[in-house]
């Protein structure tokens, strides 16, 4: 098995991952000024958490989009696995093939949720991503990744009309009962999860167009956490929720720079 972290500007989702799946799965808080000494602190105590002694653990991989952190990071996991991470970036094998007019600006958790999802599911297909940004990537039926559209995150969008105004509170985001809201915290909820289903649904029925395909010919993959699930479950397009896809990716990713070199499962 491997130890994985994909580095959202949020949240490092930590998981272990081998041939017969994913063992568990951390997030924690991205703090810039952590040291490497605290990351492998909350790193040890995780794999001890779930019963997963660091002996048994063949490698380590990150995935990020906040370089800043990669060197915390990378130390942080030798530290830990007395191995040095594969950091997904230019001149690692993914298998993709990238139709963008620069493909180095691929963001590297796209690239791993692409990959996943070729794996797992039949193109054409869209995968959102609901993070800082709610990004969407299209592969074509040919298999290709084509591209996709960022716009604002959910918490982003929340967080800015909070600070910015003088009257708008912080609130949960949850779904309230209506669309139509009847006070200032259930308009907001409204505005953030119908609001953000509606630009999923409304993308999709785009992006359909563009392809050329039926729009129940899309295999429409979502990934993320409890937010993401709670938002596409208000979607009136029908969309796979797989919260594993990036840990998956991540292994295959692994093992495509493994030199032909199969991993054995630790028992």
């Amino acid at each position: 098995m491997i130890l994985a972290a994909d580095v959202s500007n949020a949240y490092i989702s930590l998981g272990c991952i081998g041939n017969r799946g994913t063992y568990f799965t951390s997030r924690f808080a991205t703090i810039s000024n952590k040291t490497e000494d605290e990351y492998a602190i909350d790193f040890l105590r995780t794999l001890e958490l779930n019963g997963v002694p660091r002996e048994k653990l063949e490698g380590c991989i990150i995935s990020s989009v906040v370089p800043p952190m990669n060197f915390v990071l990378t130390r942080a996991m030798e530290m830990v696995t007395g191995k040095t991470p594969l950091l997904i970036g230019p001149g690692v094998k993914n298998g993709l093939n990238i139709r963008i007019e620069n493909p180095s600006q691929l963001g590297s958790n796209l690239v791993v949720d692409a990959v996943a999802a070729l794996d797992r599911y039949r193109a054409p297909m869209i995968i959102f991503d609901m993070g800082t940004s709610t990004t969407a990537s299209v592969i074509d039926r040919q298999g290709r990744y084509i591209g996709g559209f960022i716009s604002p995150g959910v918490r982003i969008s929340l967080e800015a009309g909070a600070s910015g105004t003088a009257q708008l509170p912080r609130v949960g985001l949850e779904a309230p009962q209506t669309v139509i809201g009847h006070n200032t915290v259930h308009c907001l909820q409204s505005g953030a999860v119908y609001g953000t289903a509606g630009l999923i649904d409304g993308m999709i029925t785009r992006i359909a167009e563009e392809l050329n395909e039926p729009e129940d010919q899309l295999t429409v993959i979502a990934t993320g956490g409890a937010l993401e699930k709670t938002i596409t479950a208000c979607c009136e397009h029908p969309i796979i929720f797989d919260d594993q896809l990036v840990l998956h990716g991540l292994w295959l990713i692994w093992q495509k720079n493994q030199n032909g070199r199969r991993l054995k499962e630790n028992k």
